[in-house]
């Protein structure tokens, strides 16, 4: 019996119409937003707003958080609401992202992860200046008024970010140009505060949660899902570091009455 073309045709219209379906619903919904789609199918964005030091707003109301860095803050957010901190060089801080983007065209490129509980964009920023491609998070690092924050599974450019930190560090800009230095049983005078911490490894308690190193006066806790870029440079936290004289540089926390530094990765921790 001879087939009929135009039946041929239908059905595999109805196939491919039917596999696009299947595609288009497999998607995160991020990816289902026009604002994703704006952003991921324009070469580039327009910067509306900066909100603050790491924060922008796109010129359709989008808001994106830069991944890799935290910038020092002049208010943070706390279990009792917002409280002033007036971190040193917040002000710089929202003064550089303001020179390199405000009202400028940007590129947008993203991560594994794609959102963060607040329904940000995360992702990485790159300026035109002077005709080359700039990303922004290493410049806000190399000039000293970002610190390094980045964590698996968005590392797609951690090298090139520790490599920003420690020319900042070397030649002691902004934020490392002020001696940060405090003994671990002090730590508790400085909640709130980023220090470098110096002090010894007294004990080590792991599970398969988290690990904490523990200090005269301070925890340090490295979470399970944090170990990949230890693991990276050959480290495992609960033998390398035990028994070592340490400096730790992280916001200190105070944690059911414990006082802790959250480590996010190796370059926070060294021994001395």
């Amino acid at each position: 019996m001879k087939k009929n073309p135009f039946r041929i045709v239908l059905s595999w219209v109805a196939l491919l119409l039917t596999a696009s379906i299947a595609y288009w619903n497999s998607l995160e919904p991020l990816q289902k937003s026009p604002n994703f789609l704006k952003n991921i199918f324009s070469s580039e964005v327009v910067v509306r707003k900066i909100i603050d030091g790491d924060t922008i707003e796109l010129n359709n109301g989008q808001r994106v958080r830069y991944i890799g860095i935290d910038c020092p803050e002049s208010k943070r957010k706390t279990s009792s609401g917002w409280v002033d901190v007036g971190d040193p060089y917040s002000k710089e801080s929202v003064r550089m992202n303001e020179e390199l983007v405000s009202g400028k065209k940007v590129r947008l490129e993203f991560d594994v992860q794609k959102k963060d509980k607040y329904n940000r964009l995360l992702a990485y920023c790159f300026v035109k200046v002077r005709g080359q491609d700039v990303l922004v998070q290493a410049q806000m690092l190399k000039e000293g008024l970002a610190y390094l924050y980045t964590a698996p599974p968005n590392i797609k450019y951690i090298d090139a970010l520790v490599a920003a930190l420690n020319e900042a560090k070397q030649n002691r800009r902004g934020v490392w140009s002020k001696d940060l230095t405090v003994l671990s049983n002090e730590a508790v005078q400085f909640l709130g505060q980023r220090k470098l911490i110096e002090g010894q490894i007294k004990r080590v308690r792991k599970n398969d949660r988290v690990i904490r190193l523990m200090m005269e006066g301070l925890e340090i806790i490295i979470f399970k899902k944090d170990l990949e870029l230890f693991t990276r440079e050959g480290i495992d936290p609960a033998e390398f570091y035990d028994q070592k004289k340490v400096r730790v540089f992280g916001l200190i926390k105070e944690y059911k009455g414990k006082t802790e530094i959250i480590l996010s990765n190796p370059w926070q921790i060294e021994i001395f």
